[in-house]
């Protein structure tokens, strides 16, 4: 794998403004509902809630809401149960899009997904129709500021992972999704600064959209991460990178 992280880019987006902070707090959240819904509440004891708590303070989650989150999951605040939902579809131009979702009601996630597919000139097809494009990988990101991109592609096969990326002060470690824990924790052993760590769909092949498509995609994209049941929208297009703001 070379090249930029699509991956990255798109995490980076999230979180620019208190509004947005506030969204990934919702989401993150609910991932820590889910997570200890499957593992019990004790992070020592359950590594998907550890990994969560991780994100949760990469993101400057107050301690409060993490505990708050722990505590209405266990049940001793009352607690609601959320499903884990995917839906596929396509974009203007032919772009494939998954769309992970967290959800206490699938009726009014599906509807709400489905109106923002149907608005921006797409089209929400069924399971499978565009999963086979992506392949589903972890991606530890650790910090490449004391490493050497040799130092780093061994400390990181050397813990297990399959690829490794050179990504502009950081490097990207790529894995098995069933490996990323064990590679995280092999990699922080070594002395690694672990930046991020997360599973998501990669797509195989990107395609650039034409230019009069480009916006009616990166607003289905926006709209669908504003909306707070849903967790991540991965696609396959090659967007054009947006400038910096001051």
């Amino acid at each position: 794998m070379s090249g930029h992280s699509k991956w990255a880019n798109i995490k980076i987006k999230k979180g620019k403004t208190d509004a947005a902070r506030g969204n990934v707090f919702t989401k993150i959240g609910r991932e820590i509902a889910v997570a200890v819904k499957a593992g019990g509440p004790d992070p020592a004891n359950n590594s998907r809630l550890r990994d969560v708590i991780a994100k949760a303070k990469q993101n400057n989650m107050p301690n409060d809401n993490i505990q708050r989150s722990i505590k209405k999951a266990s049940g001793e605040l009352g607690s609601v149960d959320y499903e884990e939902m995917q839906y596929e579809g396509y974009a203007a131009g032919g772009i494939a899009l998954i769309v992970t979702a967290l959800t206490d009601n699938k009726n009014r996630t599906a509807g709400d997904v489905r109106h923002l597919f149907d608005k921006y000139n797409g089209s929400l097809g069924t399971t499978g129709c565009v999963s086979y494009l992506f392949k589903k990988k972890g991606l530890i990101v650790i910090d490449g500021e004391k490493l050497s991109e040799d130092e780093a592609m061994m400390m990181a096969l050397d813990a297990g992972a399959d690829d490794v990326v050179n990504a502009d002060g950081a490097y990207e470690v790529y894995t098995l999704p069933q490996d990323m824990h064990a590679v995280k924790e092999a990699l922080e052993s070594a002395g690694a600064t672990i930046l991020s760590c997360d599973t998501g769909f990669f797509p195989d092949d990107y395609i650039t959209p034409a230019e009069v498509d480009v916006p009616r995609i990166q607003k289905l994209i926006d709209m669908l991460e504003e909306n707070d049941d849903v967790q991540n929208v991965y696609h396959n297009a090659n967007m054009p990178e947006e400038e910096e703001e001051e």
